[in-house]
């Protein structure tokens, strides 16, 4: 299953819908061809009275692969960034909200490259060691006339060096800063549901 979010509302796209029969949601979509599936984002995207939708098929990797082909592609890559001892992360603030340092991936580049570059470039540090994988998170949105799907991988990382981090502020961010995993409560209330996820795959929040 995945979930794509519109700002604050979400599409699930999934194999099965039985599971998510509990949860409340707003329109559902049997996914026939591409263009019922794109009449379908459509009006999601245009009516926000609906917050959640479903849409399903057999194979839930090819339908994430007909969702994304209705939108301009835009991948990124982030990271939730450790200290030496693992007891606090980096958090930061960009455009009032709490936020994890991400950027687009550039050409010729990896994920991984581009998950250590764009923390490196955010945070205004260096020598971030990569651990691990996390997850994939999924967003909308639009600039201009076009309709954005932007894909990010978040990784787990080290960074074991002493130097303060500083905000990048051509990226509108604010401040960065050391933040123990046990004070996230004002975080969670004032972030994305998208960076959430993050959170929840990071062993920050409980999921």
């Amino acid at each position: 299953m995945y979930k794509i979010f519109f700002k604050e509302r979400v599409v699930f796209l999934t194999r099965e819908v039985a599971p998510l029969m509990s949860t409340d949601f707003d329109a559902v979509l049997k996914y026939g061809n591409q263009g019922e599936l794109k009449d379908f984002i459509n009006r999601f995207g245009a009516d926000e009275r609906l917050r959640t939708a479903i849409i399903y098929h057999h194979n839930a990797y090819d339908l994430l692969q007909n969702f994304r082909a209705c939108f301009v592609n835009l991948p990124a890559a982030g990271g939730v960034v450790w200290n030496g001892d693992r007891s606090l992360f980096l958090g930061m603030k960009r455009r009032g909200f709490f936020d994890l340092p991400k950027g687009k991936v550039e050409r010729d580049e990896t994920f991984e490259e581009a998950a250590i570059r764009e923390v490196e470039e955010e945070c205004g540090i260096s020598g971030v060691q990569l651990s691990k994988f996390l997850v994939s998170t999924y967003h909308t949105y639009k600039i201009g006339n076009k309709h954005i799907f932007k894909e990010t991988r978040w990784y787990d990382m080290i960074y074991l060096g002493n130097k303060q981090p500083i905000p990048q502020t051509t990226e509108d961010i604010e401040s960065v800063f050391w933040i123990d995993p046990g004070d996230v409560n004002t975080a969670q209330d004032q972030t994305y549901p998208s960076i959430l996820e993050v959170m929840k795959a990071g062993g920050i929040i409980c999921k």
